[in-house]
Parts: structure tokens; sequence; C-alpha cells
């Protein structure tokens, strides 16, 4: 696999290696000991999670700001809009965010450390959307930072408005959010 460091400290971008012929495909999407060689990150995953959603459906920004949680995110079907955006206060990207497109085509993965907000816009007819995480999901702790706060900047690639949960668009902009320290 090839690890790909970020402008935005312990956030990584991760191509496997893929195995292809007329036949199909085989990759091996995450192995504890490779991963923990290749990137520093000794993480031990706790719960995987598997979403569907329909072209435009944004979901996000969310996070757990006790219980926080760690990511491994990757789609399996169809293509996303991927963003984390640094929640951190003594971080000196702190604010800042990071986006890429993660596909069934190119089959990237990207690490989301505790600590940043996550969240994904589908920009394919429909996808699938898996993720491994570190902690569990705990209803109490989640927070939900506003998906077009203008003061972090998110370059969605969007046709129109996009389609949000209620739960999302109740987000707070940055200045309100509970941050990490």
């Amino acid at each position: 696999m090839n690890v790909i460091k970020t402008p935005l400290e312990g956030l990584l971008v991760i191509e496997p290696t893929v195995f292809g012929d007329q036949r199909g495909f085989f990759y091996e999407s995450f192995n504890a000991q490779r991963f923990a060689e290749q990137t520093g990150v000794n993480v031990q995953f706790v719960q995987d999670n598997h979403s569907r959603s329909a072209k435009g459906v944004l979901r996000g920004l969310h996070y757990q700001i006790q219980q926080a949680q760690g990511k491994l995110v990757r789609v399996t079907s169809g293509a996303v809009f991927d963003v984390a955006v640094d929640l951190r206060k003594s971080s000196p990207t702190f604010g800042q965010w990071y986006g890429l497109e993660l596909s069934e085509e190119n089959k990237r993965q990207l690490w989301i450390p505790a600590g940043f907000a996550h969240g994904f816009v589908v920009t394919s007819e429909f996808a699938e959307f898996l993720y491994k995480t570190t902690d569990y999901y705990a209803p109490a702790f989640e927070r939900s930072v506003i998906w077009n706060d203008p003061a972090i900047g998110i370059e969605w690639p969007l046709d129109g408005e996009p389609l949000l949960s209620a739960k999302d668009k109740a987000g707070v902009p940055l200045a309100q959010a509970e941050v990490y320290p």
C-alpha cells in the first residue's frame, strides 16, 4: 500500500495495492500489522459501519466530543467527495479542511484520526460507504458542524442544494462548536 500524508497532521490517504486481471481484482482492505508499519498508527477497530446514499446526499460534518473516533473510510460502490476538518484547538491547522474523491474505481481510503469532523457528499448516482471506527457510536456525545460554514470554506462539488438529514441541518458553525483541546 501507498501512504500519502496530507497537509493536516495525522490525516492520511491510503492507496491499497490492487491485483487485477480479466477476472476482476483483489486487494487487502485492512491489515493491522501492515497498517501500523506503514502509517505509524497502531489502532484497534471496534465497529464497522456501512451506508448507502443517493446522489446529492451530504452527510456530516460529524464527530464525537467524547469517545472520539478514529475512522478508516472507503467507498465500495460509486463515488463521494470526502472531507475531514481539523477540530484540535492546539493544532496549527485548526479549522482547516482536506477533501478528496473516494470511489470504487480509485479504491482509496482515508485515515481520519480522532480530533477531526468528517463528512461526504455523493457524486455518483449512489454510493456505498464503509468505515471502521476506533470507538463505539455514542449518541450522547455526537456533534455536528454545519456543512457550509463560511469560516471553514469547504469547496463541495455540488449541483444545487444537498440532501441533508434534520440532524445535519441543525449543525453549528465552527465558532460555536465544542472542539478538542
